[in-house]
């Protein structure tokens, strides 16, 4: 089967695209990948002078693409007018799908690890024929092993010596705690096979549409007891596309498949449009480097989530994951107890 094409998904960030196109094709399997970028069009003369800039830098990195073969094709699809993320998302995966069954969509600021091309594509082959699995995650607010990679190393190695012991099994065993299933899905580089996004999403127009047929457990199990209060993006205009996955998911019974250890890395925090960090005040916790080793993946016939983990998410994303300095934790004190009144 041929390799999943990506979906890079750019608007106004030159220096952020340029550094997610440098990852992208350091990975193992950036030869053989094609690449599908959509750049939004400007929404004023000075966010156009932004994204002619973007632009003119795609254009400079597909031709030294297509000259250094440094990917099996680059596609450029340039917005003539701005028709925000969420359409440039939702439209942009239609056309992908157009003419494959699968697809892997990073946004402009979504740095990956080198072998993040390789555990993607294998976790499409492995669950393909497995409806309930219906997101492959790159990104996770866990880090469940930090002994992955000496662990994948010594497997390897007993594999090598063929040694048949209880070492040898007990590491085979613990390859489960590569990954996991959890109902959440992330939406920093990952991906979807055609049949479950044709059949499932919808980008909803209204609260009371999304929720139609959720009951209020359903809607306090999806925020995690409330630590993680994704239902608030309902209110936005339009509604956020991964919102609308999220619930999709939620509602199919759906699983996502997520790496034990994040295989990329968000470089946009601190100047995203949704986003700001202040490093003096507070920082994010799940910020991590990627994993800079393979991932090896194996198949789960009944796959489904681990209380535990689901537990161990609440906890890590309570406050959207965001931990604050002594500095911060006293401006936060004020706020709250002086300026709020």
């Amino acid at each position: 089967m041929s390799l999943s094409p990506v979906a890079l998904f750019v608007y106004n960030r030159a220096d952020n695209m340029l550094k997610t196109l440098d990852c992208l094709v350091r990975n193992t399997l950036a030869a053989d990948t094609d690449l599908y970028v959509f750049s939004d069009g400007g929404k004023d003369e000075k966010s156009w002078q932004q994204v002619n800039e973007v632009r003119q830098q795609l254009h400079d990195f597909k031709r030294r693409a297509d000259n250094e073969k440094l990917l099996h094709s680059v596609t450029l699809v340039l917005r003539p007018e701005n028709i925000y993320l969420e359409r440039n998302i939702t439209e942009g995966i239609a056309q992908v799908f157009e003419t494959h069954d699968r697809i892997i969509v990073l946004e402009d600021d979504i740095c990956t690890s080198p072998y993040y091309l390789q555990y993607m594509n294998q976790a499409f082959d492995l669950y393909a024929d497995i409806p309930t699995v219906m997101h492959v995650a790159g990104f996770t607010n866990l880090d469940l092993d930090p002994n992955l990679n000496s662990k994948t190393q010594e497997l390897k190695n007993l594999k090598t010596q063929k040694l048949k012991n209880s070492k040898t099994q007990e590491l085979k065993n613990s390859q489960t705690q590569n990954f996991y299933f959890t109902p959440h899905m992330s939406g920093w580089g990952w991906g979807t096979w055609r049949d479950r996004w044709q059949q499932h999403f919808v980008h909803y127009k209204t609260r009371e549409e999304a929720l139609q047929g959720m009951t209020p457990e359903d809607q306090l199990a999806i925020q995690y007891g409330g630590v993680f209060p994704c239902l608030k993006s309902l209110d936005k205009r339009p509604i956020p596309w991964d919102i609308c996955w999220e619930i999709a998911i939620y509602k199919a019974g759906g699983l996502c498949l997520t790496p034990a250890h994040t295989l990329v890395r968000n470089i946009g925090l601190k100047n995203g449009t949704h986003f700001r960090s202040f490093d003096i005040l507070q920082y994010y916790e799940f910020d991590r480097e990627p994993l800079q080793t393979p991932l090896p993946l194996t198949r789960m016939e009944h796959p489904q989530k681990d209380p535990h983990i689901e537990a161990l998410f609440a906890q890590a994303i309570t406050d959207w994951g965001i931990r604050y300095t002594p500095l911060g934790k006293l401006a936060r004190w004020i706020y709250k107890r002086v300026l709020k009144k």
